[in-house]
């Protein structure tokens, strides 16, 4: 008899349910707009579909910039390469002592102008620091002179009063030994020293570099060196031709021998930029492909949770309307 009233009664009520149908109700693992609450352990397909999409952009930016800088290494290696033998002949004839003590000492060191290219901007930062802590003391004098916007901005914050010279966009243009050699003046024009220690990465392979500091010395720091005797006093047992003295040849040995290593340097400091930043898109490449791989398999297993619930709830309701029946 209960049965029978229930019977009657949605009956009755049928009519008005049918005015006002009620919305077929969906998961939220099916929906393509929204997320889960936080906290529940769903996520929408489409916030997964647009971060898969925003980690294929990055690879294929990674991966691009690495064949730029495997085409700007293959160009400027060879060259690095020829412009060893410039300064070695000045090595052979004066030398290179970086432990010299001399009064004024000048670091110049040679970083990047841009980054994302691993770790060769703070090793030579970190080697000029070393260098101001070694020469530095109560009667002497170690300034910086900066090469390269990145070096700049991280020698900036805490020797700013000890910078004398920066610059920056070397690289803006193909590097020739004029462009060098004109960079070269304007630091011996600009700064007073007795010796000139350059930091630079110096080139051994595309995942191998090596901090290097070269020495130059300034000619009354070599004629002395040399009255002393060692490795220069060998400078007296050459013939010297023409009118000039033995002060000014030194002079423009002086110079030439700067000119040359800082060529060297930029060089060898640019082809250790484009072998890191090579490693580095590499490895940023390979990284976005392992969580793509990840983003995949987290939207699969989304998709089928959410064709799994709406199979649940269309088998769960043609239940309920058998069983009313």
């Amino acid at each position: 008899m209960a049965m029978a009233v229930f019977r009657r009664e949605g009956r009755r009520l049928l009519p008005s349910i049918a005015a006002h149908p009620i919305a077929p109700i969906r998961s939220p693992l099916s929906s393509d707009q929204e997320e889960g609450p936080l906290g529940v352990r769903s996520i929408s397909t489409q916030v997964v579909r647009n971060r898969m999409k925003s980690v294929k952009n990055i690879q294929k930016i990674t991966k691009a910039m690495k064949m730029v800088a495997a085409s700007k290494l293959r160009a400027v290696q060879g060259r690095a390469e020829n412009s060893r033998g410039l300064w070695q002949p000045f090595t052979a004839l004066l030398g290179d002592n970086p432990s010299i003590d001399v009064k004024k000492s000048v670091v110049v060191t040679l970083s990047s102008d841009k980054g994302l290219c691993g770790g060769i901007n703070s090793t030579v930062v970190k080697v000029s620091r070393a260098l101001y802590k070694l020469n530095a003391g109560p009667e002497k004098d170690v300034k910086f002179v900066i090469v390269g916007e990145k070096a700049k901005a991280i020698m900036f914050r805490d020797s700013k009063n000890d910078i004398s010279l920066t610059v920056t966009e070397l690289n803006k243009n193909p590097l020739n030994y004029a462009q060098v050699s004109v960079l070269a003046d304007d630091i011996l024009k600009n700064v007073e020293f007795d010796a000139l220690r350059i930091v630079y990465n110096k080139f051994h392979s595309v995942v191998a570099f090596l901090p290097t500091v070269a020495t130059v010395l300034s000619p009354e720091i070599i004629e002395k060196e040399s009255e002393v005797g060692g490795k220069l006093g060998e400078l007296d047992s050459y013939e010297i031709e023409g009118g000039e003295t033995k002060g000014e040849i030194l002079q423009n040995l002086a110079e030439f021998q700067f000119s040359c290593v800082m060529f060297n340097a930029v060089l060898e400091n640019a082809c250790s930029e484009m072998g890191a930043r090579m490693s580095a898109m590499d490895s940023s490449s390979r990284n976005a492909g392992e969580m793509l791989d990840r983003l995949t398999l987290t939207y699969n297993r989304t998709r089928q949770a959410s064709i799994t619930t709406e199979l649940i709830e269309i088998i769960s309701g043609a239940s309920a309307l058998e069983a009313a029946k």
